[in-house]
This record gives structure tokens, sequence and C-alpha cells, in this order.
């Protein structure tokens, strides 16, 4: 870990401040008319008023934060590009696909479909204690670390304990003062920043090296067909990967939730159908380009790569303006997770097993502080991470497929019981965690971890199904065109078709 300083240049650190109080102040003015009543809907999402602009804002940024930046630039090599490029095809499947599901349905969170589909409570709670283990452990901290990492190796050199906490502690203030609504439009506003700058300093990093990006760089980083060791393999974008887009962008909470945060599936559909063609044509170049130039100009040096390149080739004053936008968009990446994880403990957890929620402001600011102390405590953790994005690739697998086979046998069956779905999440679970922590290291098991996920996400669902029959004398029964037809009519049902 770097030694502790305190300094940086002082035209750099101003700016950031600056524009980061100025995003903040937009962000004010745009809501200060709004109303609040405390309701679940209010502050998990947004009261149901998010035009399609801010839900692709939204969706955009929460997705694209350091974690891309940083952990995809820190490989220094062109495949890491096909996440974003088979992202394009996850958004697709969430707008067309999920967004009618979660509407009909009528839904906070995604595990209330969980719930509706299994006719028991027990796998809501489960596959939320997954998603609040991921966002606690995994999610919060690595943000929050690959944000600071960035300032530091661009220039604002504070200690990554205290540029972390700083981070954190304006992320929670958004969490606790405006819910859904502030981070969505904090997430839209600095994430036009964000794009327009990254996409010069992609210009300027070519220019750096005369626009010859494959000058005295190894072939193996700039294939965009991945060999056997790779991060990548080539064949894993015809297997796991496409079940890893689903999972992330059509049941994963903090996206989900600002899909649902639209007055209607339509105006939800513009806004994902956006936040794709944002992915296909911009977010590619942007966190694989500048990195394999940084190894030009520096060698291999892992994730400090973004962010040493950043201060390299943009002057002082513009450089915070940068460093403004990616704080912007750490503090809001982070308050969206807040958020999710919030309305996940208050919904499945508070009100279950402690009591009704009279007021859900007073709850989230609560949770929230206890968030942040835990996300910034656990910063030091991915300080030996040698690849923040691999290992976070890596470790998603442990509730992914899992998760996702939940999805899938209750969104495709009916007549499996909420316990056999349960044990088909704890099978999937145990058997990666297992694959990641004994099998793989020892050599036992050679297969890419990609390819395990989908050996995961398959027996999991074998898993439930074969539970449900023998041990529970259930009968399920492959039929995903009476399951849609049931949540329409309940929406019909309801007033909301």
């Amino acid at each position: 870990m770097p030694q502790v300083t305190t300094g940086g240049d002082p035209t750099q650190i101003a700016v950031c401040l600056g524009l980061t109080l100025v995003i903040a102040l937009a962000t004010w003015l745009t809501l200060r008319r709004e109303g609040h009543d405390g309701s679940k809907k209010d502050v998990y999402l947004a009261g149901g008023k998010l035009s399609w602009l801010f839900v692709a804002g939204a969706i955009t940024l929460t997705n694209l934060s350091t974690d891309q930046l940083v952990g995809m630039n820190g490989n220094q090599m062109l495949l890491l590009a096909w996440w974003e490029i088979s992202g394009f095809v996850g958004l697709l499947i969430l707008a067309y696909v999920f967004v009618p599901i979660y509407y009909r349905a009528r839904v906070t969170t995604v595990t209330e479909l969980l719930e509706q589909r299994y006719g028991g409570g027990g796998i809501r709670t489960l596959v939320s204690a997954l998603f609040l283990f991921g966002m606690v452990l995994i999610y919060l901290p690595a943000g929050l670390y690959s944000g600071a990492l960035f300032l530091k190796t661009a220039g604002i050199d504070f200690d990554l304990l205290v540029l972390a906490g700083f981070l954190g502690v304006v992320a929670a203030a958004y969490t606790m003062a405006g819910g859904l609504r502030a981070v969505a439009v904090m997430e839209t506003y600095s994430g036009i920043g964000v794009l327009a700058i990254a996409v010069l300093v992609v210009v300027l990093a070519l220019n750096a090296v005369d626009w010859d990006i494959a000058r005295g760089v190894p072939p193996e980083r700039l294939t965009m067909v991945g060999a056997a060791d790779s991060p990548i393999p080539f064949h894993t974008l015809f297997t796991g990967m496409i079940f890893i887009q689903i999972y992330y962008w059509s049941t994963n909470q903090p996206i989900t939730q600002k899909a649902m945060a639209a007055p209607s599936v339509k105006e939800a559909q513009k806004g994902v159908l956006a936040a794709a063609v944002v992915r296909i044509l911009i977010i590619p170049g942007i966190v694989v380009i500048p990195g394999v130039v940084a190894f030009q100009l520096f060698g291999d040096i892992d994730d400090a790569a973004y962010g040493r390149l950043v201060g390299e080739v943009l002057p002082p004053w513009l450089s915070g303006v940068f460093a403004a936008a990616i704080a912007a968009a750490v503090i809001a990446h982070t308050a969206a997770v807040m958020n999710a994880a919030v309305g996940l403990y208050a919904v499945d957890f508070h009100e279950k097993f402690v009591g009704k929620v009279e007021n859900h402001w007073r709850l989230s600011g609560i949770v929230t502080v206890v968030l942040t102390v835990a996300a910034v405590a656990l910063v030091p953790v991915f300080d030996n991470a040698k690849s923040i994005i691999n290992l976070l690739q890596q470790l998603n697998g442990l509730s992914s497929m899992p998760i996702l086979s939940a999805f899938i046998v209750g969104l495709l069956f009916t007549g499996v019981e909420s316990r056999a779905a349960i044990v088909g999440v704890v099978w999937g679970f145990a058997l990666y965690a297992l694959y990641s922590f004994a099998l793989e290291p020892a050599g036992l098991i050679t297969l890419h971890y990609i390819d395990f996920m989908v050996v995961t996400l398959a027996t999991s669902v074998i898993a439930a199904l074969a539970f449900n029959r023998f041990a529970l004398g259930g009968r399920a029964r492959f039929a995903p065109r009476e399951v849609f037809a049931g949540l329409a009519r309940r929406s019909e049902e309801e007033g909301f078709g």
C-alpha cells in the first residue's frame, strides 16, 4: 500500500471540490419541489416518477464507476471490452423480458417477485441475504477502493482511507437526503461529464502515442480472441458470459431498481434502450484503450494504469474536472448500491422480522450510516488485489448463478415449492465456493471460472427440480407462458394493466 501522504495539486483539488458542489447544487435544484411521503415507493423507487433520461443515466453510471474505468483499464488489454459489448445484449433482455415482468408483478425489490412465484417467503429472504452479502462485503468497499485509488494516482495524493471515507460520507448524504430520486439525478448529471471527459482521455491518450496503439504492446494485449488462460477465453462469450449478463442487468437489485422507477413500462424501456445505445457505442473504448496506452507509456502497472494516464495527458485544471466527475460517479454508484441495500433490508428483513416501518426515510438514515462505516473499514482488503475487476467478477459467482437459478425455475416452471428453490441456491453457493477456494486453487479443476458458472447454474436448477420431485413429492411443469399470463392477470386485477 502506498505511504500515507497529504497533498496534491491545489488547482486540481479546488476544481474537484468545486464541481462536486456544482453537481450537488444542480441535483438539489432539480429535486427541491418534489414532495416525499416516506413510503417504500417514494424512497426506493423515486415515487415511480423517473423519466427515461434519468433511468438511462442512472443505469449507465451505476455500472460505469471506477470498478470499470480503473479495473478494466487495469488489465491493460483490449479483451476486457467484451464485458461491455455483451452488456448490450443483457440490457436488451432487461428491456423486453424483465421490465414487463417486474411492472406486472408490482414489486419494490426483485426478491418480492420470487416470493410471488414460489408462494413462500423463504427463498425471498435467502436471495435478499445473498444480495446484501455481495453489496456490503464486495460492491461497496470495492467501489470506494477503486475510486480512492483513481483519485490518488491522478494526483489528489491523500491516503486511500481518507479518500474512500470522503466518498463514502458524501454518498451516504445523498442516500439519506434524497433516496433513489437524488441518486438517479446525480448519476445522470455526473454521467454526462464522465462520458465526455472519458472520451477526451481516449483521444489524448492515442495522440500521446501518435495513434499507434500497437507499438511495443504484446499481441495478447491487443487481440479480441482470448486464449484459454486469458481473463475471457473466447468460447466463454457463448457459454457463461450471457448468463452473467442476464443476472447483472435483469435480476440485480441496484440495476433493476432504476428500471422499476419509471411511471410506465414504455418509459422504463426507453431508458433501458438508451442506456444500451450508450453502452455499445461509447463504453467499450473508454474502458480498454487508455489501459493499453498506459502499457506503452508506463509498462505493466495494473489498476494504477488509468489514474496515472489521466494525470499524464490532462492539464491540472482539466484533470481536476475529471477527478470531480469520477468522484461524483463513485459517489453516485455507492449511493445507488446503498439505496438498494437499504431497500432490501427494510422490505425483506425489517418489516418481516422486526416490525412495520412507519417512515422509510428514518430507517434509511440509520442503515446507511452502518453500511458506510462497514464499507470504508473493508477498503484495505481490496488493496492486495492484482486486478480489481477480475476479482469482482470471480467473487460474483458465489451469488450470481445461484440467484439466477431461482429466477429461471420460478419463471419457467410451475409447481415448484420455495424450499426446493432454496436447496438449488444453497447448492450453487456451496459448489462455487468449493471450486473457488479449494478445487481450482489446488489444480483439481482447471475449468475457467466463467465456464464453471454455467456448471453452477445448470446444477442449481437441477438440484431445485430434483429436490422438489423426490423430497417434496411435487411435480414441476415447464410452463413459461402460463407464468407470464398469470402475472398479466394479477396486474389487471389490481388495476395496473
